[in-house]
C-alpha cells in the first residue's frame, strides 16, 4: 500500500485547513446525547489550532434529501456543543460553498474554528461533483480527511476535493487505516475473530478474508442461521438467506483449506415473535422448533466462545451475537463482550457500529485495545479494498 500524505508534515502555521470529519451524531431536542465522535476528532483539532492554523470543519448529518436546507439535519446545534468541548468559541455559518460561506471562512483567524452546514444539504456532495468540490476547496489552504466512517464513500468532500488542494490524513484516519490492516497479516496467533449481524451476504467479503489469516472465526447472529440450514439443521423462522446455503457450505470448506475452523453455536435462545417482550426458549441442542425463531446464542455457546476467546493474542469483534437491543436477548453479545475484555493479554480490535453500541450499553468501551469509528468503511478494509477517501490522500 501507498504512504499515507500525514498531517504531521505540514507547516500549517497562518493556513486556513479544511477537516472533513465525521460528526454525524444523534440529536435529541436540539441536544447532542452521544459525542464519542466529536470526541474521536479532537486530537486533529487541537494540534491544528495549536499550528496556527485556521480550521474549517466540514460534515455531513443524518440523510437530508439533497436538495437544500432542512432544519432537523442542521449542525448547528453540533456547533454549540462543540464549543463546549474545546472551550472556545465555534463559529458557524448555515452556508456550505456560496458566499456566506466564502466570507465566513476568509475572516476567520489563527486559533479560530468555522463549521460548515450539512454538506449533504447539497445533492454536489454525493454526486462527487468536481464544482462542488472545487468550491470547497477554495476555501482554505490545506484539506485533511479525519472522517474514515465515511472515506469510503466516494463523495465530494471524501474524495474530488483532494484533486484541488494539498491533502493529508488526520490522525484518527491513520490509526484506522494502520490498525485495521495489520489485522489482515501482522498479527500475533492463535487469532480469533468474532463475526455476528443479521445477514451472511453481507460479510462474505469479511469471512473469505479473515479465513487466510485468523486461527478461528466464531460466527453468531442472525447471519449463523443460514450455515445451520445449510448443514441440515432445523432453523424454524429464523432469518435465513436461501440462496447463500450452497455459499455457506463453500466457505466452510475453504475455510479448512487454510487451516481456520469456523465454530458455529451449539444452543440458542428463541422466541415465537420479533418483539421486546416476547418470551425466551432456551433451546436443549442446534435445532430451533419450526414456530420459532432464534434472537441469540445460547448459554453453552456463550461459555464455548468464551473459552475459544480466552487464549486468543489477538481478536477481531465485528457484529453482535444477538438483538441485544432487547434486554432477553442480550446475553450473548454481553458474553462476548465481558470474555474480550477479560482478556488482557490480547490485542483486542472492535469494528462496526452495533458492536461498538453494544460494548458502550455494557460499559466495557474503555477495556479494548482499539474501538473503530467507521462501521462500513472498516468491514471495506479488512475485506482488503482500497477505500476512496484513502486512496485520494496517499502519496
Amino acid at each position: 500500500m501507498k504512504t499515507l500524505s500525514s498531517l504531521s508534515q505540514e507547516d500549517l502555521q497562518d493556513k486556513r485547513v479544511l477537516m472533513r470529519v465525521d460528526f454525524n451524531v444523534p440529536i435529541f431536542e436540539g441536544k447532542i446525547s452521544d459525542d464519542t465522535r466529536m470526541q474521536a476528532a479532537l486530537e486533529d483539532i487541537f494540534f491544528i489550532l495549536d499550528k496556527g492554523a485556521a480550521l474549517i470543519l466540514c460534515s455531513h448529518l443524518g440523510r437530508p434529501s439533497g436538495q437544500g436546507f432542512e432544519e432537523e439535519f442542521s449542525l448547528k446545534p453540533v456547533a454549540e456543543h462543540l464549543a463546549s468541548l474545546v472551550g472556545a468559541p465555534v463559529h458557524y455559518v448555515g452556508d456550505i460553498i456560496g458566499e456566506d460561506a466564502q466570507a465566513a471562512a476568509g475572516q476567520l483567524h489563527a486559533g479560530e474554528i468555522l463549521l460548515l452546514e450539512n454538506l449533504r444539504f447539497d445533492p454536489g456532495e454525493k454526486k462527487n461533483d468536481e464544482d462542488f468540490a472545487r468550491a470547497l476547496a477554495a476555501l482554505a489552504d490545506v484539506y485533511v480527511n479525519d472522517a474514515f466512517a465515511v472515506s469510503h464513500r466516494a463523495h465530494a468532500s471524501v474524495c474530488k476535493v483532494t484533486d484541488f488542494i494539498d491533502s493529508y490524513a488526520g490522525f484518527l484516519l491513520e490509526k484506522e487505516v494502520i490498525t485495521l490492516q495489520k489485522m489482515l497479516s501482522e498479527v500475533e496467533k492463535p487469532y480469533v475473530a468474532v463475526l455476528g449481524g443479521s445477514k451472511v451476504s453481507d460479510k462474505v467479503g469479511v469471512i473469505s478474508s479473515l479465513m487466510k489469516t485468523c486461527d478461528a472465526i466464531l460466527i453468531g447472529g442472525a447471519m449463523c442461521f443460514t450455515f445451520m440450514k445449510a448443514l441440515g439443521y432445523e432453523t424454524g423462522k429464523s432469518l435465513v438467506e436461501e440462496e447463500w446455503l450452497d455459499k455457506s457450505l463453500q466457505m466452510l470448506d475453504d475455510a479448512k483449506s487454510f487451516g481456520c475452523k469456523i465454530i458455529l453455536p451449539v444452543d440458542f435462545i428463541y422466541a415465537e415473535a420479533f418483539e421486546k417482550d416476547a418470551k425466551p426458549y432456551i433451546s436443549e441442542d442446534q435445532a430451533i422448533p419450526a414456530n420459532m425463531m432464534g434472537l441469540d446464542i445460547g448459554p453453552k455457546s456463550s461459555e464455548l466462545f468464551a473459552d475459544v476467546l480466552a487464549q486468543a493474542q489477538t481478536i477481531f469483534w465485528n457484529g453482535p451475537m444477538g438483538v441485544f437491543e432487547f434486554e432477553s436477548f442480550a446475553e450473548g453479545t454481553r458474553a462476548v463482550a465481558q470474555a474480550i475484555a477479560n482478556n488482557k493479554d490480547a490485542y483486542s480490535v472492535i469494528g462496526g457500529g452495533d458492536s461498538v453500541a453494544a460494548i458502550s450499553l455494557f460499559d466495557l468501551a474503555d477495556q479494548y485495545s482499539f474501538v473503530s469509528t467507521g462501521g462500513g468503511a472498516s468491514m471495506q478494509l479488512i475485506e482488503g479494498k482500497v477505500l476512496p477517501g484513502v486512496q485520494a490522500i496517499q502519496e
